[in-house]
């Protein structure tokens, strides 16, 4: 099949990166980008793996609307067997630019779980609306990234009998337990590679909630625990004022290092002794936890999105937005590390083994192949293999609620 996947952007971010696992993870079909907005260091990444990517450059109004039709001359020109689009604006202008060129199979991607005015762009919370309303004429299938994503979209109106959970899947080539970790973490932090490191990836916005996090740390802080802090992602860095007025204020400069984008995220979560995820809200499923995990470094996280899922029994999760709740789980981290380091390596190992056994690049690649096939209606015996069981979700639960 030739697909074509329509997307905001190739900046970094969790939708991104995992379009860009599934296109050079799937060897196939062929894959072409189009991005709404260009630029994006994974832009280099997919041509590097023979992707072809385009971009639109629809950033105003009338770019939007010069865009667009860009979009539906490609799409005419491209003529591919199916359209996947990622987040609600690819989803509305993609899918319908698609229906309009004549395509005839379509695919939108879901990767939010809330839609929160003041949080939420008022442009974001209108398109989801409209795909609402579109849901049952213009896509074949909606992709979630999280079942919570897709419970909550049932109940925003989309149609609930399209809805597919599909997890994030990853490379256990590059995030996986490295034997040089020791001396990287040595590298990296020097004489303060003995003391507890925990850490957070994840950009400054709101939705991380790295205030929070701040509180909980100056908790663990009176508590007499010792630690350092590695914050990681943009504006995570010293021309950050707002955020460094954070720190002072909770005297937590001793503790906390700001990164800022780092290209070396594999090396980063093997130098942690446990990664902290402070998301108040929106997220789907979030890809550092996986990535730490698969690292055989633990998490805490807050119950937002799939997080409890993903993180199962090997760590923690606790409320979002609630620091107390956040620093007695860190607590209870570093004190199991510090007094039981036998249970500590079998929690680490726990880790890699849930993501090996559920959440692989291949599994995710095996999912997305199961959809498009299935929508262009192929058999077992076109494809040459059996239809792989259980990849894709019941989703009669979510119908049958969203009817009642």
């Amino acid at each position: 099949m030739r697909i074509v996947h329509v997307i905001t952007s190739l900046y970094p971010g969790g939708a991104q990166s995992a379009l860009c696992r599934l296109c050079t993870g799937d060897t196939r079909h062929r894959h072409t980008v189009i991005a709404m907005l260009g630029g994006g260091t994974l832009e280099e990444t997919l041509r590097d793996h023979g992707v072809e990517v385009l971009s639109l450059s629809c950033s105003r109004l009338g770019g939007l609307l010069a865009g667009t039709v860009t979009l539906f001359r490609h799409l005419r020109r491209l003529r591919p067997d199916l359209v996947q689009t990622w987040m609600y604006h690819p989803d509305l202008v993609g899918g319908l630019c698609a229906r309009l060129a004549g395509i005839r199979h379509v695919c939108w991607g879901i990767r939010h779980t809330a839609l929160e005015s003041g949080q939420s762009s008022r442009s974001s919370i209108l398109a989801a609306r409209l795909c609402a309303h579109l849901s049952g004429r213009v896509p074949d299938r909606i992709v979630c990234c999280a079942h919570e994503a897709a419970e909550l979209h049932a109940s925003l109106g989309y149609r609930a009998d399209k809805l597919v959970v599909i997890a994030n899947g990853y490379d256990l080539a590059d995030f996986r337990p490295r034997e040089d970790a020791a001396a990287q973490r040595t590298a990296l932090l020097g004489a303060d590679a003995g003391r507890p490191v925990l850490g957070m990836v994840g950009r400054f916005n709101a939705q991380k909630d790295h205030r929070n996090l701040l509180q909980a740390l100056a908790e663990v802080q009176a508590c007499g625990h010792d630690f350092l802090c590695l914050l990681v992602g943009a504006r995570l860095d010293a021309d950050n004022a707002e955020l460094r007025g954070w720190i002072d204020e909770r005297g937590l400069a001793s503790r906390v290092r700001l990164l800022g984008l780092r290209s070396d995220i594999p090396q980063l979560m093997n130098a942690l002794d446990l990664h902290v995820l402070s998301s108040a809200f929106g997220e789907g499923f979030p890809n550092v936890i996986a990535e730490a995990m698969a690292c055989g470094t633990p998490c805490v996280g807050t119950a937002v999105g799939d997080t409890a899922r993903i993180i199962d029994e090997t760590g923690w999760v606790v409320p979002p937005r609630e620091s107390t709740a956040l620093a007695a789980a860190i607590q209870a981290a570093l004190h199991e590390r510090e007094t039981q380091p036998a249970r500590w390596a079998e929690r680490r190992q726990a880790c890699t083994r849930r993501i090996a056994d559920h959440f692989t690049l291949e599994r995710m690649v095996a999912a997305f192949d199961d959809v498009w096939s299935e929508c262009l209606g192929d058999t077992p015996e076109r494809t040459g293999r059996p239809w792989r069981k259980g990849r894709i979700g019941n989703n009669n639960r979510i119908a049958k609620e969203r009817r009642s």
